[in-house]
């Protein structure tokens, strides 16, 4: 009420009105949107140094395959007109993952960030160096291990491909170890291979604190031992404080994280950042339409067979899927 009085003594005064500066009717649009925006999406502190973030992170991981550029800065603006200020990418991006279109989600987030001219701590990035596969030949020869030179050559890469001259959360993308995830929920100790040891992954990381080119450390598709005991050694390099989220896949339909991560992240005072938070889409519904079976271009059926991670982790056919899909 009394800003409400405020305003209206304001617009009855004259000599106050004379002295605002006069807006034409775009601008006051654009500021009555950004208004709304910050009315809208909640923010949340997830580090000290760094601007508040939207609780909504934005995903970049289809940006140049399933949605091209148009489509992908069109999204980018949409998202940041209402709000979100959190982005998300990988070097790996995007999926499925191919060396012809290798690096294009972090070139499309560079490209529009450029377009908006915006201050650089208006947004925080946040991007991923992909672990060991051996399959993604294109990355630095598959990549074959997730040691210091790979992790060195993928930050500044990511840097050149988002234009930027920092990374605010650089993420790990898988372990550099044997670990179940994509859809396995089972250990199997057999299938255990030799791994770069987490003090050279934390060096290289430290290392990139040190220049500048990143601001903190996080974990991705991790599991409980794994995060206790990056936490345990990062205070060796006087890192503690700079290891700060874990993404991991978190909806309905998948509640690992329930297990043993979230006892950890409570007390570690660590973030989950949940990835597929609508289970790939199919919490939608749109694949159990009672006339079809989803849109030709949806992902799912878009690239049928190729998706593996969301075909092993959700079997479209299953009876009990479609149940949890209709109580959604």
């Amino acid at each position: 009420m009394m800003a409400q009085t405020h305003e209206s003594q304001r617009q009855n005064n004259p000599q106050t009105d004379r002295r605002q500066p006069a807006r034409t009717e775009g601008e006051r649009e654009s500021g009555n949107r950004q208004q709304r925006a910050a009315m809208a999406m909640p923010t949340f502190h997830l580090a000290p140094d760094l601007p508040p973030v939207s609780r909504l992170c934005f995903g970049t991981m289809t940006m140049g395959e399933q949605s091209g550029p148009p489509e992908s800065l069109r999204l980018l603006d949409t998202a940041f007109d209402a709000g979100v200020n959190f982005f998300d990418s990988a070097e790996m991006y995007p999926v499925p993952q191919r060396g012809e279109t290798h690096g294009r989600s972090e070139e499309l987030v560079g490209r529009w960030l450029r377009s908006r001219r915006n201050r650089r701590d208006s947004v925080v990035l946040a991007t991923k160096v992909a672990g060991p596969s051996g399959q993604m030949t294109w990355i630095r020869g598959g990549p074959t291990a997730l040691d210091s030179p790979n992790i060195t050559e993928a930050i500044d890469s990511s840097l050149r491909r988002l234009g930027v001259d920092y990374i605010d959360l650089y993420q790990i993308h898988w372990p550099d170890r044997y670990v179940p995830m994509f859809g396995e929920t089972e250990y199997d100790p057999s299938h255990q291979y030799a791994s770069v040891p987490m003090e050279e992954q934390l060096e290289a990381l430290g290392k990139g604190i040190d220049a500048g080119k990143i601001m903190y450390i996080c974990l991705s598709n991790e599991t409980p031992y794994g995060l206790m005991k990056f936490l345990e050694l990062s205070r060796d390099f006087q890192l503690r404080s700079k290891i700060l989220t874990v993404q991991n896949s978190y909806n309905l339909m998948c509640r690992n994280f329930d297990a043993g991560l979230a006892e950890c992240c409570h007390h570690e005072r660590i973030s989950l950042l949940a990835y597929s938070p609508m289970a790939m889409g199919i919490l939608s519904g749109k694949y159990h339409s009672p006339e079809d079976s989803g849109a030709p271009d949806a992902r799912m059926n878009l690239f049928k067979g190729r998706y593996s991670e969301g075909e092993s982790r959700y079997d479209l056919q299953n009876p009990k899927l479609e149940s949890v899909v209709k109580v959604c």
